[in-house]
């Protein structure tokens, strides 16, 4: 007779030691988060504070063992990832994966395909940071330094240079950790001899950084001495005292050779600006020469290579708020009002139906200008529709999000959605790439619904949209609730949901002047309610 007493009850089974460490962990931490401190003592509250900055690093030291543990078990693939930096970015909301990487290939024991451990790349370091004396900040100062080692130093030089670092992480601050550090490099390579010209080529680099909030952005580069050369030229000869000044509707452009010597030197006597900002201005002059002449090209991605804006019409008739361009660059109204009083501006209004063909059905697989400046003025437009991503409109492609066009899927604008190359090509059946869709109800209508595919038989993944938080609506509505608490509730004509996308969108196309003489136009203010009274 079959024993019918035995049960399988996975409840019942003790849970792995690592489970029961982090629930313990936090446990803790819900206590030390509002434990009594009164009772501490001037010296134990120190002690405790330090001891707990410890504990933050060593967390992230073993946080690292982990993250190591899943590549090697391969999680990232069998959830529908492609890579682990985005699976530490959406599964684990590790917040800078790729920093977070580089610091666990430098201080983590992986794993190899054929099953072997791989040692730190730099073991002292490493056991520093396992021991909680240095943080990832000391980490990452103590990284950028070895980096610059040159490739041609002897090995044993490298290593002790690292055992050097690690020490000096151990006692010092990330700021002297640099300033340390390039003196190290100084005492390896004083005469820059082996720093060859393969070595200045792989540490070249551009980086315009994110806006801030003021809307300004930081621009950072290493610089070959060859675009070193040509960055001084330009500077030479374009940023001069009294040229190409923004604030002065006097003052020459382009090069101080090419203008009026009186007009120059009447200009430098009003000119305020430091070295620095007279060195913007002119990279600044010379890109809009670059633009309005034409030299980038004609089309890029079906837009054409000019300034794209994208503005709200309350924006513009209160002459407030921000617009957005193509780049993904946001810009204050005032500027833009100042940019279309220059380069004349045209507005395309859309209202429930467009003389703009938008629709193509089966006659056309590619999308047309016209397709991808609406798209560019739908909600989130500005960037790539996929869950997280936000390559700008300029990068990014039409993509058929509710049908495949070679499965039948059609080239009309409510079909189609902004994708990045990237993204587009990680659309398919298998695990690890998406499934798309086009919402056809609901506060969503219109917006690309994306869900990576998940292993067979594994819980499917839920889906996602690329929603860009409405920040200026959002406090608009935050401000109204704290005035109604304060004042009493009040009646607001314009607190009613915005429309659809495919009803509304305005689209602004700042496009250089037409060649001819100039001609009288209304301020920059009637020009704008002119054309947006005004049918193309």
């Amino acid at each position: 007779m079959a024993d019918t007493t035995h049960v399988d009850d996975e409840s019942t089974a003790p849970r792995p030691r690592a489970v029961e460490l982090v629930a313990e962990l936090h446990a803790i931490l819900d206590e030390l988060q509002t434990v009594d401190l009164s009772p501490c003592t001037d010296d134990e509250l120190i002690d405790v504070a330090s001891a707990t900055e410890r504990a933050i690093a060593r967390t992230t030291f073993a946080g690292d063992r982990q993250v190591a543990e899943v590549e090697a078990r391969d999680l990232p693939g069998k959830t529908g990832y492609r890579t682990l930096t985005q699976f530490m970015n959406h599964r684990l909301r590790i917040t800078n994966p790729v920093r977070r990487r580089k610091h666990l290939n430098a201080t983590a024991t992986l794993t190899c395909l054929n099953g072997d451990r791989l040692e730190p790349e730099h073991p002292t370091l490493a056991e520093a940071f396992a021991q909680g004396t240095v943080g990832t900040a000391h980490v990452q100062a103590t990284l950028d330094v070895l980096d610059r080692i040159p490739n041609a130093v002897d090995h044993d030089v490298k290593v002790a240079a690292e055992r050097q670092m690690a020490e000096i992480a151990e006692a010092h601050t990330p700021a002297d950790i640099t300033q340390l550090g390039a003196r190290l490099l100084a005492h390896l390579d004083p005469d820059g001899t082996l720093a060859d010209d393969s070595e200045r080529t792989r540490r070249r680099n551009l980086w315009v950084n994110r806006q801030r909030a003021d809307g300004t952005a930081k621009l950072t580069g290493t610089l070959t001495p060859e675009l070193a050369a040509r960055v001084t030229m330009l500077l030479a000869v374009w940023a001069k005292p009294g040229m190409n000044n923004p604030n002065d509707p006097y003052s020459p452009t382009g090069s101080f050779e090419d203008a009026d010597p009186e007009a120059l030197a009447a200009a430098a006597e009003r000119d305020d600006r430091t070295p620095a900002q007279i060195n913007h201005d002119a990279l600044n002059a010379l890109l809009k020469a670059v633009l309005d002449d034409g030299l980038l090209g004609k089309s890029h991605r079906g837009l054409p290579v000019q300034l794209i804006i994208k503005a709200d019409l309350t924006d513009l008739i209160r002459e407030a708020g921000l617009a957005t361009t193509a780049t993904g660059t946001l810009l204050p109204i005032p500027d833009l009002i100042a940019m279309a009083g220059d380069v004349q501006p045209w507005l395309a209004i859309f209202k429930d139906a467009t003389a703009v063909p938008l629709h193509f059905g089966r006659g056309k697989r590619l999308a047309t200008r016209e397709q991808r400046l609406v798209s560019f003025a739908r909600p989130d437009g500005e960037v790539c529709s996929a869950p997280g991503c936000d390559q700008p409109a300029t990068h990014v492609e039409l993509h058929h999000a509710q049908k495949d066009w070679a499965k039948g899927g059609l080239t009309d604008i409510d079909d189609l959605a902004p994708a990045c190359p990237r993204h587009n090509r990680m659309v398919g059946p298998k695990p690890g790439q998406y499934t798309t869709r086009i919402a056809r109800s609901g506060t969503d209508e219109g917006r690309c619904v994306w869900r990576l595919n998940a292993e067979p038989g594994a819980p499917p993944n839920p889906e996602r949209l690329n929603r860009r938080p409405d920040l200026p609506r959002r406090f608009a509505h935050h401000l109204n609730i704290v005035r109604d608490e304060i004042h009493g509730p009040t009646a607001r004509p314009g607190d009613q949901a915005r429309s659809s996308w495919l009803t509304i969108s305005h689209v602004i196309d700042v496009r250089p002047p037409r060649p001819g003489p100039p001609t009288p136009r209304p301020s920059p203010v009637e020009a704008h309610l002119m054309e947006l009274l005004a049918t193309r």
